[in-house]
């Protein structure tokens, strides 16, 4: 069976405090191309060619994900689990928690590649389980791309928040203000 690809282009704004000297300190942005390969899984039906000739259509593989990347990734402003300006959303803008990508750690291209790749693989269980992502990459800048593969994440175990598990639009596992 053939490998599917295709991209969707996103803005994004980011901060990384981790690194004391590093000018990405200031909150600045970036409009970046997620790009997914899927490949149908071994175990689902064999494609009658000469008929249909695919598993399942363009429109059927990249809805959801698609549908996340515009109306929850699009314009969030991504932030570690610890850092002080989600403060000042809870105090002073509540109603913007919803738009905060937070993850554990700084938000690095590669930290947020993790876990949108844990994402994407969510949503395919739930929507198109036939289907795997077998190589994800996000393109930070023109010179700029992360890439991971299912060997990558079979080496990393880090957790970078229950969102990434549900098939939903959230980008965070923030409690809303009492």
């Amino acid at each position: 069976m053939p490998q599917i690809q295709f991209t969707r282009r996103f803005s994004m704004a980011h901060r990384l405090r981790a690194d004391a000297s590093s000018k990405c300190m200031t909150p600045h942005g970036h409009n970046e191309f997620v790009k997914v390969t899927l490949k149908a899984k071994p175990s689902a039906p064999a494609v009658a060619w000469g008929d249909r000739n695919y598993a399942l259509s363009f429109e059927a593989l990249k809805r959801d994900w698609h549908a996340f990347v515009d109306n929850a990734l699009d314009h969030a402003f991504q932030l570690g689990h610890d850092d002080p300006m989600i403060g000042y959303f809870r105090t002073h803008e509540p109603q913007l928690l919803p738009r905060l990508l937070v993850i554990k750690g700084d938000p690095t291209t590669e930290a947020v590649a993790m876990a949108l790749y844990h994402k994407l693989g969510a949503i395919l269980s739930a929507h198109v389980p036939d289907f795997e992502c077998v190589r994800f990459e996000i393109e930070e800048t023109p010179t700029n791309s992360v890439i991971l593969t299912l060997e990558d994440l079979a080496e990393c175990s880090f957790d970078f928040g229950a969102w990434t598990h549900r098939p939903d639009h959230s980008i965070n596992d923030l409690e809303p203000a009492a």
